[in-house]
């Protein structure tokens, strides 16, 4: 059997191949990722006499056209967690750190791990696009969060306690009612320049125009904080830029969050999975697709503590000779984005209270007990990611024609 261990970077992969006992079938070389080059290394592997077995850390996006090209080859290809390579024995007390050094290191893990290795599956298309449309969805929305955090904070200086008058949501366009406002009243004195019954109508004819709900009590509210306000800057041309550009900020990268969530929606719409995930408590378009977006194909998973771990909500044990922890902190060693998707998920959960949802009955029981916060809400968010590997592999092997003989919250056994 070969072992290939391929160290990838940006731009080109250093490659070694390497068979038990040590013996060193090709040095580490080069490889540019371009086509030419990435098909003549798949016939120099497949050239070698024997099993061959292509391995290398799925770090980033720059392993895929590697392992996509590789497997059309009709190569072996595994893609392994970038932590197990690393807390990989090198077996010496130098620390060497190049290229080579973990091309070589790659290919001895090939090795010992050669029943354990995974066969690489590209990701189909959609999978693909739609954790592609995540990552972007995330981005955009912490931004989204700085920059209102930026308007607030400037609003707080020409028009202060303004922003917690209004409480509508996000429109589909990406429009809100209290950025529009603060872009054409940005200031106090646009206010209360006028009489009340002026502003009154003033902004009633604003709501009609920008197809918000007119209420007499608002005006009244926004009227009277105005009068009272202290502001910290005057109106000027300076501080109208300020507010206005901030505001037409805020507006473009919302727009584009709802449109990257529209479009997801779009995309998980199309997996045989969605309507499973969709009728789970506390996951709907938005979150759902999220969900499905970073646990991708739940197939690729052997048990559900695999998803669990993959999650990295797993208690990490602590055992030593007669001591053994009670307590044990996560693991935080699988996705980040899943699992700020699992809290977000378990925030709805509190928030609703269902009587009988059997997430939530878990969850406000850990409460109940006195577990700290991030406790409880991480044990809900594990019961949640079983029930749902449990939900999604019955319904595929409904879709298989595969005969189940148990089945409970939490996972499932097939019939021998």
């Amino acid at each position: 059997m070969n072992a290939a261990g391929i160290d990838v970077s940006s731009r080109k992969s250093t490659v070694a191949v390497l068979r038990p006992f040590g013996e060193v079938v090709k040095l580490p070389f080069d490889v540019r990722h371009n086509a030419e080059d990435l098909e003549a290394l798949a016939e120099q592997l497949k050239s070698i006499e024997g099993e061959t077995r292509v391995v290398m850390e799925h770090t980033g996006r720059y392993y895929e056209s590697i392992a996509t090209v590789l497997h059309k080859a009709g190569l072996y290809v595994s893609a392994v967690n970038p932590l197990l390579i690393k807390e990989y024995g090198n077996n010496s007390l130098r620390k060497v750190k190049t290229d080579k050094a973990d091309a070589m290191k790659i290919a001895k893990y090939a090795l010992d791990n050669w029943i354990e290795l995974r066969d690489y599956t590209p990701m189909d298309t959609i999978r693909y696009d739609l954790k592609t449309l995540n990552r972007q969805f995330q981005l955009a929305s912490r931004q989204k969060t700085a920059t209102a955090n930026n308007l607030i904070a400037l609003q707080e200086q020409s028009f202060p306690g303004i922003r917690k008058l209004f409480d509508s949501p996000v429109r589909s366009d990406g429009t809100q009612k209290w950025v529009d406002f603060a872009h054409d009243f940005w200031h106090v004195d646009c206010v209360r320049g006028s009489s009340q019954n002026a502003f009154t109508e003033r902004y009633r004819k604003w709501c009609k125009r920008n197809r918000y709900q007119f209420s007499m009590e608002k005006a009244a509210k926004v009227y009277a904080l105005a009068k009272s306000a202290v502001v910290l800057v005057q109106k000027t041309s300076v501080t109208k830029t300020l507010v206005q550009e901030a505001a037409n900020q805020l507006t473009a990268i919302s727009r584009s969050v709802e449109i990257y969530r529209s479009e997801m929606n779009k995309l998980a719409s199309q997996l045989p999975e969605y309507p499973v995930v969709m009728k789970m408590y506390g996951v709907g378009e938005s979150l759902g697709p999220q969900l499905m977006a970073e646990i991708g194909d739940v197939r690729r998973f052997e048990r559900k503590q695999s998803l669990v771990a993959f999650a990295g909500i797993d208690p990490a044990p602590s055992e030593s000779g007669d001591y053994c922890s009670r307590s044990n902190k996560t693991t935080k060693r699988g996705s980040p984005y899943l699992r700020k998707t699992l809290f977000n998920i378990m925030t709805v959960h509190l928030q609703r209270a269902p009587a009988d949802e059997p997430v939530f009955l878990f969850l406000d029981k850990k409460r109940a007990e006195g577990k700290p916060y991030y406790v409880y809400m991480t044990a809900g968010a594990n019961k949640f990611l079983r029930r749902y590997y449990g939900k999604v592999m019955t319904y595929f092997s409904t879709l298989d024609g595969l005969p189940l003989v148990d089945m409970d919250s939490t996972g499932l056994q097939h019939a021998d």
